[in-house]
């Protein structure tokens, strides 16, 4: 495919992410623009070659383009887009799956351990000016993790390095992923996901870093709780479908495991009347996992790499998805 550096104009489609300040720092010269709005997207996306997006994209638009080659996703998810389309009319697509994977593998281990130290307790307790006296009651004292088994579901790149960062801490890390002969990822063990049923059992904190599929979607349910140590830890920084939300709240109500922290939920941002907010065992992050200072200069590099494929003729991308 012919696409030309000269002349390129590319669009940063967010509402947050400040992409077209730290893309102006690389001095590349290509002429590029930044839209912040739904309505001002669809006014301008006709101008553009290139558009770096992702929440902000709705199938529409490509009524509206005339000029689109190529979409370099600020996410890793790619379900919003029309790949048929996309490929009947020439316009390449590649997403950022793995760009946040050192982030949301830092977020999770910070919430295994926010959960173990019982952090969210004692920021309540100084919110509340209480100094919380030592715990002759056994159940309700702070833990350490060695020795504990955290079991990975998905041990893909963020899956693979929080097993590198459980390990540091000294524990047992088994996990699950769709084709176990792709390697342990740095966990002691890798299982095929059929096998979920005999790891939950095992399990003192159940860590989700796997995509939303049709095979994930509410893999954690009554069921899968019900296997589940008393004492266990749920932590979801994957997607809020993964988990069936109403028999979690149902489970944490009987106290049914000690407690969760959730980074995604089913519906966001989670609505106000949703009893989560309000539970002690609860701890939620307001999908957060992703966001660091380095995040936009991460998706950068993914989109000139691609941008370099593209400029050489190669027909692969990097995270290709058409």
């Amino acid at each position: 495919m012919n696409f030309p550096k000269q002349g390129l104009t590319i669009c940063f489609a967010h509402a947050a992410y400040q992409m077209k300040r730290f893309f102006d720092e690389l001095n590349t010269g290509i002429t590029n623009f930044e839209v912040r709005e739904a309505d001002q997207f669809q006014r301008r996306v006709g101008e553009a070659d290139v558009v770096v997006v992702s929440g902000m994209w709705t199938n529409n638009l490509l009524l509206h383009t005339k000029k689109l080659r190529f979409i370099q996703s600020i996410g890793s998810g790619t379900n919003q887009y029309d790949l048929d389309t996309m490929r009947a009319r020439g316009i390449r697509l590649a997403s950022a799956r793995g760009v946040n994977a050192n982030a949301v593998s830092e977020h999770a281990m910070s919430l295994i351990m926010a959960m173990v130290r019982r952090l969210p307790e004692a920021r309540d307790n100084q919110v509340k000016h209480y100094w919380r006296p030592m715990m002759s009651d056994f159940d309700r004292r702070e833990d350490e993790l060695g020795g504990k088994t955290l079991l990975i579901i998905g041990l893909g790149r963020i899956g693979g390095r929080l097993a590198k960062l459980g390990s540091a801490f000294g524990m047992r890390v088994v996990g699950t992923r769709s084709n176990p002969a792709a390697g342990t990822e740095g966990a002691d063990s890798v299982h095929a996901p059929s096998e979920l049923s005999s790891l939950l059992p095992q399990a003192d904190v159940i860590a989700i870093t796997c995509p939303l599929t049709p095979e994930t979607q509410g893999i954690i349910d009554a069921k899968a709780i019900g296997l589940m140590k008393r004492s266990a830890y749920i932590v979801n920084v994957a997607r809020g479908a993964c988990i069936v939300e109403d028999e979690l709240i149902e489970a944490l109500r009987q106290n049914r495991i000690a407690g969760a922290a959730l980074d995604a939920t089913t519906e966001e941002p989670l609505p106000t009347s949703s009893p989560l907010w309000d539970m002690p065992q609860v701890f939620v992050t307001s999908h957060l996992g992703g966001e660091t200072h380095r995040y936009e200069s991460n998706v950068l590099e993914i989109l000139m790499d691609n941008l370099g494929r593209l400029w050489r003729g190669e027909t692969a991308l990097f995270n290709q998805v058409v």
